[in-house]
């Protein structure tokens, strides 16, 4: 029985022990009682109001701000200084972008909410140089009208302002000089020193090709910054990344930026509109991103340990939810901006933003699945078909036929909802850009390509975008069969031009056929070439076959000498179908189902893989078979060789 009883004893004391251990801190996990809070935002992309997201509303930047003001009034009663940071790309996506260059409505909104600091996104640039240029002024004009408005620190790193001497360079350079941006930070709150930093990547730089700017690489720009603003003192070094998060950690930008710099604490990822539900964490570093257009907002606790560097304690993206309620002040700057929208923006189109344009009784791709998987997809299909009629439309009887239609998936923002269609939902399904015209929105162009650039056209469709999603086509007037068993660059077996009684006809390779898009998609398809290392070549040219070397040449204007715009060819579309009772456009059957625009032809056998090879894959068979043979012959020498051996 004693035994019993000391064996009850020992376990008393070795659980009193255990218990003991756990709630002392383990090695190295010591702190210095410092923390702060991070709150976050990036590729906001003019989401100023409440949206969409699978029938309940999400994000507005008034539920943002109440959100924020909560959250920061928690950690100041704890005794922890908040800092508010956005990562990139607050403009562009939503009708408010219309006033960007005039107002400056999101760069000043974000000062209202009391953002710290923010930096560049390659959206920030779609207007050009000028128009980033003129976005500045206005929102120190808005400064300066407004004693209370603290504008957010304007922070980018890496720009090579000695590398670029043009005018458009200038005026970037002297817009963000008389804003007083700078290359990094220090925020000191409750005695504790912040040092920010921003950087704009590669991919981020290579998708703003008229920004007239060029960058530094982020690991060499990166590495300076925080040994300045180490020597200055900074406890904590964050980086704003407007350069991103990609599958393969190899090419994830911000992840090798993080184990390139070890220096950085927290890295917040912008561009790639990433959602993190947990940090990446790579040695001391952290990198965070919270998902695009504010329908999150980022949260990171951090606390730091007795050898200086920080950790996470606390990570949270918090919805931006209609339970909310919205910040009145901030609620009623965007309906001051909304009214400026009609007024500065619509009116020479004839529309409002509410306008009803049609009624679509069909289910369209929701947007956060569109363009993940290589398909035809009605909602690419109905804005390819739009560009034809916009087409016609605009030259009447001197229409020249157009042989296809083409909308990239990069330039698509948004998706078509069910019931009502207004022209602000139109807009933000192609809100990008501006034309040489300075009206907001990218017009439509006319180049021309032959038969045997139309299948390539078609093979980049089916292998380049599997390597990059944003070049995925949605075509009209054509149509094309693949094969995903057969080799890269080789998949594509069967490309045929559609009439308009949807009767197939073979392609020319030599003839010349009218192609219609964006004013940025026909500048993208010119650096295919570069993109596929130079097996893909096509080469846009006028209608005398002559290669095309300034796209604004190229415009198609309607009979007032309006530029086309993208997103207006699809509202004027939108209008065209028959009318109910009521006398609305309702949106045609032919859109419920795909066509076959696309169509993948499922076979593995070997027959498949090699049958009617093109040059590419003509190319690769020559050099294995070649192989093959140098192979055959290395083994019969061996072979001869060793005869000779054994004979001796």
């Amino acid at each position: 029985m004693k035994h019993k009883y000391l064996e009850k004893i020992l376990s008393l004391v070795l659980l009193a022990a255990l218990m003991v251990t756990s709630v002392q801190p383990a090695y190295g996990t010591e702190t210095t009682g410092k923390q702060v809070q991070i709150l976050f935002t990036h590729d906001l992309h003019s989401h100023l109001d409440p949206f969409d997201v699978d029938g309940e509303e999400a994000g507005g930047f008034a539920r943002l701000k109440a959100i924020i003001d909560e959250k920061t009034k928690g950690a100041e009663e704890a005794g922890i200084p908040t800092f508010l940071l956005d990562g990139g790309d607050f403009s562009m996506g939503t009708l408010y972008q219309t006033i960007f260059e005039t107002e400056a409505s999101e760069l000043t909104l974000l000062g209202h909410m009391g953002f710290d600091a923010t930096t560049f996104g390659n959206h920030e640039f779609d207007y050009r140089s000028i128009g980033v240029a003129n976005m500045f002024h206005s929102a120190i004009q808005n400064g300066s009208a407004d004693p209370e408005l603290a504008l957010p620190q304007f922070l980018i790193s890496n720009i090579d302002w000695d590398k670029n001497q043009s005018e458009d360079n200038g005026l970037v350079k002297e817009a963000l000089e008389d804003y007083g941006y700078q290359e990094y930070t220090i925020i000191e709150k409750n005695g504790i020193k912040v040092g920010i930093f921003g950087v704009l990547g590669q991919d981020a730089e290579d998708c703003a090709p008229e920004s007239g700017i060029d960058f530094d690489p982020i690991v060499d720009s990166a590495k300076e910054m925080t040994a300045a603003l180490k020597e200055e003192g900074a406890e904590l070094i964050v980086c704003l990344s407007h350069s991103g998060l990609w599958e393969d950690e190899e090419k994830s930008e911000d992840e090798i930026l993080a184990k390139e710099v070890p220096e950085i604490d927290l890295i917040i990822s912008g561009h790639t509109h990433t959602k993190l539900e947990e940090p990446i964490v790579h040695g001391n570093t952290s990198i965070v991103a919270c998902g695009e257009y504010g329908k999150y907002l980022g949260e990171a606790d951090l606390e730091q340990g007795v050898d200086g560097r920080w950790t996470i304690v606390n990570y949270q993206l918090t919805p931006v939810t209609d339970e909310i309620r919205e910040d009145p002040f901030i609620a009623e700057k965007v309906n001051e901006y909304k009214a400026m929208i009609n007024a500065h923006y619509l009116e020479q189109f004839g529309y409002e933003y509410d306008t009803l344009l049609a009624v679509n009784p069909w289910e369209f791709t929701p947007f956060a699945e569109f363009g993940t998987e290589l398909r035809e997809d009605t909602l690419g299909s109905i804005i390819a078909d739009s560009y034809i009629y916009a087409v016609k439309q605009a030259e009447g009887e001197d229409y020249e036929r157009v042989a296809m239609a083409i909308a990239p998936n990069g330039t698509i923002r948004d998706t078509v909802p069910t019931g009502d269609v207004t022209v602000w939902d139109v807009f933000n399904i192609s809100s990008l850009g501006i034309g040489p015209d300075r009206v907001v929105g990218y017009p439509l162009v006319s180049i021309y390509l032959t038969g045997a650039e139309l299948k390539t056209v078609a093979e980049i469709d089916v292998s380049v975008s599997s390597l990059m999603s944003a070049a995925q086509l949605y075509p009209a007037g054509i149509r094309w069969e693949y094969n995903p068993h057969r080799l890269i660059l080789n998949r594509v077996t069967d490309v045929k031009l559609v009439g308009d009684q949807g009767e197939d006809s073979e392609l020319d390779d030599d003839q010349l056929y009218r192609v219609i898009g964006g004013l940025y998609s026909a500048q993208m398809l010119s650096s295919v070439e570069g993109m596929s290392y130079g097996i893909l070549n096509v080469t846009p040219k006028d209608k005398d076959g002559n290669p095309i070397e300034d796209y604004e040449e190229h415009i198609v204007y309607d009979a007032k000498g309006n530029e086309v715009k993208e997103w207006y060819a699809l509202a004027s579309y939108m209008e065209s179908f028959d009318k109910n009772e009521e006398g609305v456009s309702v949106i045609s059957d032919r859109y419920a189902e795909p066509e076959g625009r696309k169509v993948s032809i499922d076979d593995d056998s070997l027959s498949a893989f090699f049958r009617a090879p093109n040059q590419i894959a003509k190319a690769i068979y020559g050099i294995i078979a070649a192989v093959v043979i140098v192979l055959i012959l290395i083994v019969l020498l061996i072979v001869k060789l060793v005869k000779r051996i054994r004979k001796k």
